[in-house]
């Protein structure tokens, strides 16, 4: 009996697949990024989302510190009204996690400048939390 092999699998931020699920409520979608997934089973999120936020939503950022800091309590996630939503982010970046552990995931395609996915120029709080996981995070 031959077996076949599955693909590895990942995840992927939902809005680079076109999904809107960006805080404007539109998507991001990669054709560069879609590309690097060829080889893979990828399975979209969004920690936004799945940390109970709304789409549309109102833009948020970084404040006092990176993602480490936010999960640390040292720094928070503001959105434009001035509105602490750490909670949530938190909650979606754990979530994102317990996909990934469930999944075997080792590898996140996520998308730059997002409070919650970016790396650069400070990791948000899901890059942030899978980083410290073991998980590697390439950014898009």
């Amino acid at each position: 009996m031959i077996m076949s092999q599955q693909p590895k699998k990942c995840l992927v931020s939902a809005c680079l697949t076109g999904l809107c699920t960006r805080y404007d409520g539109l998507s991001k979608g990669s054709p560069s990024c879609l590309l690097q997934l060829a080889d893979y089973f990828w399975i979209p999120v969004c920690p936004e989302q799945l940390g109970g936020l709304p789409t549309p939503r109102p833009a948020a950022a970084l404040v006092n510190g990176d993602g480490h800091d936010v999960l640390a309590g040292l720094a928070q996630v503001r959105d434009r009204n001035g509105h602490d939503v750490s909670a949530a982010f938190i909650r979606g970046a754990v979530m994102v996690l317990a996909i990934a552990r469930a999944h075997n995931i080792e590898r996140c395609y996520l998308k730059s400048g997002s409070p919650s996915c970016g790396l650069s120029p400070y990791p948000g709080v899901t890059a942030a939390l899978l980083l410290a996981h073991g998980i590697e995070v390439i950014s898009f």
